[in-house]
């Protein structure tokens, strides 16, 4: 049921839309190409399951772990207020 000027099935895009891009930006985070054995930033050893879990690794997990904080999503605001998008 939509409300206001949405159509039908309105509020399920949003949200699919929402879940593709958070799909999409994840995908686009994963190492590629060659893996280390030691981390690029601290230079300690990488574990062989972590290695073998995720395939291009080049960080140990408590470095990926201080990049992942500084990470700053910038994502459209789809449940804006009318108001909002009239400005």
């Amino acid at each position: 049921m939509a409300n206001g000027w949405a159509r039908d099935g309105a509020i399920q895009d949003q949200i699919d839309d929402t879940i593709t891009d958070a799909v999409s930006t994840a995908r686009a985070r994963l190492p590629i190409g060659e893996g280390s054995e030691y981390c690029d930033d601290c230079g300690e050893d990488i574990p062989p399951a972590r290695r073998k879990a995720i395939p291009g690794i080049r960080t140990c997990i408590e470095c990926q772990s201080k990049r992942d904080r500084q990470i700053r999503n910038s994502g459209i605001n789809r449940r804006g207020s009318k108001d909002s998008q009239l400005r």
